[in-house]
């Protein structure tokens, strides 16, 4: 039986053994908490946020459970995790957009609402309000985890936007922590009609086209009779 030598042997017999490829937390170490939020979105849009277990999370990641349970320490810590990777972004840069902006009260709504269908535009990024508002009813503890990283860091700016423009006489003097819920509630109501009762229009949820006329009827409710039509 011949032995490869130095040399052209040892080539050959390298090039006959098979790659070793390096498992994926050892080769991408500092891309795991990605990879089980990706692992779990696609789960929990498959097959519901109570449906998606922890040790099936991890299988799809390419890690151990344990492995999971280092950077999240339960399964509602992954659905935190996937609220502030996608959707606490937007409500920081909508917040910090409003408080800034120095244009009409309509002008800082359609600003507001465009910033919000260009994000939502993403399935992956609607997909998290969406798994929200199907699984509150069975663990509240989602909900106020939504509203102490999200609805906390925008409604302030929104009734702030509204009490400027009462102040300024562009709109009717109306109560600004009422008039909030008119102007952001259409938004969340378009998406509970379509996920939880089936009612959608035809061209589907179609948010661009929903806020248009959103924002139509609100500007048309609040504007002061004087200043309609500027």
């Amino acid at each position: 039986m011949a032995i490869d030598r130095v040399g052209d042997g040892e080539a050959a017999g390298n090039a006959a053994r098979p790659t070793r490829r390096i498992p994926k937390f050892r080769r991408r170490a500092d891309a795991r908490p990605d990879e089980v939020l990706d692992a779990a979105l696609d789960l929990f849009i498959e097959k519901g946020f109570a449906g998606t277990k922890v040790e099936e999370i991890a299988k799809r990641a390419g890690l151990s459970k344990g492995a999971v349970y280092l950077y999240f320490p339960s399964k509602e810590a992954i659905m935190e995790g996937l609220v502030r990777r996608a959707v606490v972004p937007i409500a920081e840069s909508a917040g910090q957009a409003l408080a800034s902006f120095e244009g009409t009260p309509r002008d800082a709504f359609m600003m507001l609402f465009r910033l919000m269908s260009q994000n939502l535009a993403n399935p992956r990024v609607l997909a998290i309000p969406k798994l929200i508002i199907r699984e509150v009813a069975k663990f509240p503890e989602l909900a106020a985890m939504y509203r102490r990283e999200v609805i906390d860091r925008g409604l302030p700016v929104v009734v702030e936007v509204i009490r400027r423009g009462i102040a300024n006489g562009v709109f009717r003097p109306v109560d600004p922590e009422l008039a909030v819920r008119s102007v952001l509630g259409p938004i969340g109501m378009h998406i509970m009609m379509a996920e939880i009762f089936g009612i959608a229009p035809k061209g589907g949820l179609n948010l661009p086209a929903l806020i248009e006329t959103h924002i139509d009827i609100l500007y048309n409710g609040l504007v002061a009779p004087g200043e309609r039509g500027k």
